[in-house]
């Protein structure tokens, strides 16, 4: 999925998965390179698209952040 740009860093795309609530943390979008005691969470205005993951066979490049005219920075968030 894309993440917006924000104050903490320009927009990227992150491989992230959606998670319940565990003893770990509450429910929401998590980036795969979670793991517990250190969880990377997302925010739903953080996000902006999100596409399935290639075939393992593919030998396509990994995609570009999404780069529209709405790619203002967020403030604020993660804080």
């Amino acid at each position: 999925m894309t993440v917006r740009p924000s104050e903490q860093g320009p927009a990227e795309v992150d491989v992230a998965y959606w998670s319940r609530s565990d003893q770990f943390g509450i429910e929401g979008w998590r980036a795969a390179d979670s793991h517990p005691g250190q969880i990377v969470g997302y925010a739903e205005p953080e996000l902006k698209c999100w596409m399935a993951l290639p075939s393992a066979g593919d030998d396509a490049d990994f995609p570009e952040p999404w780069a529209g005219d709405d790619a203002e920075e967020l403030f604020g968030s993660g804080i």
